[in-house]
């Protein structure tokens, strides 16, 4: 091998699921200190996931770990499956200081300092829980000629929408997304996307993608069922999105569709049209009916490891 190439250990966890193939795969770059922007987004764009992950030691002493994040096509701040896919790697290579049945650690990512969780029961990782961004409601899409627009998008009936009588919103928890309501699983299975149309209407409403929910769902467990489409920032269609399903399950408290309490647990299935199953937890917990904290959960397997030379 020449000397002036390099080569770096990576990872690939297929995560919001318990077997492999299922969830959303992340990729994550362990040691990732000394490569450059160019390096990273190169790199990421060579993984071809959703998203990969890079690992670098805090500016923040209060954090353990600094997370970047990058789609195929660009960095992005703030990301829900990543943090939740990298912290259980992390783990199962013993690279955290793990102790009792829960760990609470912070990591350093673009916007700030976050909480991670991680649960253990025998010295196995159950589940990994990541707390979000206090939730901004960004505005509704009211006009009409806008909603058909989204249901066009969407290769909907405006109906399909507002017969819900729930409205299509803006919500973020760390990343803006639309959260566009529908009437029944059949509509949301049949969804054929406008790529370009969504890309408009996101840029439009300053959104990174659209959530699409419907309270009728494939497993009984579930409360809810979704797509995410997110072609701004390089993802057609997310098998599994923490980011906008923690926006969406503060958008299901703030609009009633779930029952609001100290903690509203909402089940979200996702990713069934994409043949890889996701489910995620997800905890809203609300005081004086506002709400103060979005978590967002699940389990992870490693599918994956290996080399990369460069």
């Amino acid at each position: 091998m020449s000397q002036d190439r390099r080569s770096l250990q990576f990872y690939q966890a297929d995560v919001f699921t318990d077997l492999p193939f299922g969830g959303n795969p992340v990729a994550v770059v362990p040691d990732s200190t000394g490569l450059s922007d160019h390096e990273l987004q190169q790199i990421a764009r060579e993984m071809n996931l959703s998203e990969t992950v890079f690992v670098l030691p805090p500016t923040d002493p209060a954090a353990a770990i600094k997370l970047r994040i990058f789609t195929p096509s660009q960095e992005i701040p703030f990301a829900g499956h990543p943090v939740i896919g990298t912290f259980y790697v992390l783990a199962a290579l013993e690279r955290l200081s793990l102790k009792g049945s829960v760990t609470h650690l912070l990591y350093e990512c673009n916007i700030g300092l976050f909480p991670v969780e991680i649960h253990l029961r025998d010295k196995t990782v159950t589940r990994v829980v990541m707390s979000q961004p206090k939730p901004q409601f960004l505005g509704t899409v009211e006009p009409v000629q806008d909603l058909f627009e989204v249901a066009k998008a969407l290769g909907l009936t405006k109906a399909q929408i507002d017969g819900t009588k729930l409205p299509v919103e803006v919500v973020s928890t760390g990343l803006p997304v639309m959260i566009i309501p529908v009437r029944s699983l059949t509509a949301v299975r049949s969804i054929k996307p406008d790529l370009s149309a969504i890309t408009e209407l996101c840029e439009r409403y300053g959104a990174n993608g659209m959530m699409v929910f419907t309270t009728m769902t494939v497993e009984e467990v579930s409360t809810v069922h979704t797509r995410m489409f997110a072609p701004p920032i390089g993802i057609p269609e997310d098998p599994a999105t923490g980011s906008a399903s923690g926006a969406l399950g503060a958008y299901l408290v703030q609009n009633g569709v779930v029952d609001v309490g100290p903690t509203s647990t909402i089940i979200a299935e996702q990713g069934y049209e994409l043949d890889r199953p996701s489910r995620i937890l997800i905890q809203v917990e609300s005081d004086d009916d506002a709400i103060q904290e979005v978590k967002v959960g699940g389990q992870v397997v490693m599918v994956l490891q290996g080399t990369l030379t460069f």
